[in-house]
């Protein structure tokens, strides 16, 4: 079993206390983090874990460190109210596990909140959306039905929970002041607390965030996470970013340079990888040149992050479709993309 680092406390300018808890979110020890709020009006979790293994337990751990290491008295049972950062699971897959413990309000934006108020449509709607995207991907049958398992896996143990209140950009609620940064989920949301910015999966210390392309889910695709990120370099006087996944960012505006430049480069690979083909190629050719090594769900990582990018170069005007006749004429056909610059 991997051992976790210990709860982490952070106190903004504004006098909000944060409490950082660790949970292993998926059994390949995959960790993240909830947070725990106090002096942000009522008491406040930010994110559940994902509800899966170990995870629940470990946000129970979390709540017993700090009344053992920061004499604090309050218990899960004592939140008032939950915030969910974004409609992924590993964020909000234990919100049934914590509302058996406690009458806490629940806040998500209002682009993810059918996920968690009709989660079985919206798997439905999305599974649907992912397989029109496989073929015109180009994935073959044989592998789309591998993908299929792969993505529904980790959904299963989840069911449709209500919600209390949406979340819009820029509102302020009590210490907290809500930033809509769509591109990694449609309703992601930063927080800002005085001089500390809860990044969620919006801005990671180290991992540029998965994307994913917009043709799949709106509101996703590296076009909006561009501007998000832009908009996030507007936001005056952050002294530290704490993120849903790995370490504290003590110099976010720089993080997001730097996560720019990944993302140009990725782009430069695409538009590489393309001139030595020579030919039209699919966003599954173009997924296996760029990630060649990959295995298991990370092929559909793969083939995502690869889709978005190529997305973004053909809405710029970098690529065109080589077999439109095709596109016009048969149901739904794998597209072929060749370089224009």
């Amino acid at each position: 079993m991997s051992k976790l680092p210990p709860v982490e406390r952070f106190e903004s300018n504004t006098g909000v206390i944060i409490y950082r808890i660790p949970m292993i979110l998926f059994p390949n020890d995959f960790m993240g983090y909830a947070y725990v709020l106090k002096n942000a009006g009522v008491l406040t979790l930010v994110d559940t874990g994902s509800g899966m293994g170990r995870s629940n337990d470990d946000l129970l751990v979390g709540f017993q460190a700090i009344r053992a290491d920061f004499d604090e008295s309050f218990t899960l049972a004592d939140i008032e109210r939950v915030i969910i950062t974004h409609g992924h699971i590993d964020h909000f897959g234990g919100l049934a596990f914590v509302k058996e413990h406690t009458d806490a309000s629940v806040g998500i934006h209002e682009l993810d909140r059918r996920v968690l108020t009709n989660y079985e449509e919206r798997v439905i709607v999305a599974t649907k959306d992912l397989g029109i995207y496989f073929q015109r991907a180009g994935i073959k049958p044989s592998i789309r039905e591998s993908l299929f398992k792969m993505y529904g896996f980790a959904k299963r143990h989840v069911t449709s929970i209500p919600v209390d209140f949406s979340i819009e950009d820029e509102q302020i609620i009590d210490d907290m002041e809500f930033i809509h940064t769509p591109g990694h989920c449609p309703g992601q949301v930063c927080i800002r607390i005085g001089d500390v910015l809860l990044s969620a999966d919006h801005i990671l210390s180290r991992t540029t965030p998965h994307q994913a392309p917009e043709s799949i889910t709106h509101y996703m695709g590296l076009g909006h996470y561009a501007d998000s990120l832009r908009k996030l370099t507007h936001v005056e006087g952050i002294r530290i970013a704490l993120g849903g996944h790995e370490d504290p960012i003590h110099d976010l505006y720089g993080r997001i340079g730097e996560i720019r430049a990944s993302h140009n480069r990725k782009l430069d690979r695409i538009r590489k990888i393309m001139r030595d083909h020579g030919d039209p190629m699919t966003i599954s050719d173009i997924s296996k040149a760029m990630y060649p090594d990959v295995k298991d769900y990370n092929i559909l990582l793969a083939i995502e992050e690869a889709g978005a990018h190529i997305e973004y170069l053909y809405h710029h005007g970098h690529l065109s479709i080589a077999n439109l006749h095709e596109v016009e004429t048969e149901d739904n056909p794998a597209i072929l993309y060749t370089l224009i610059d």
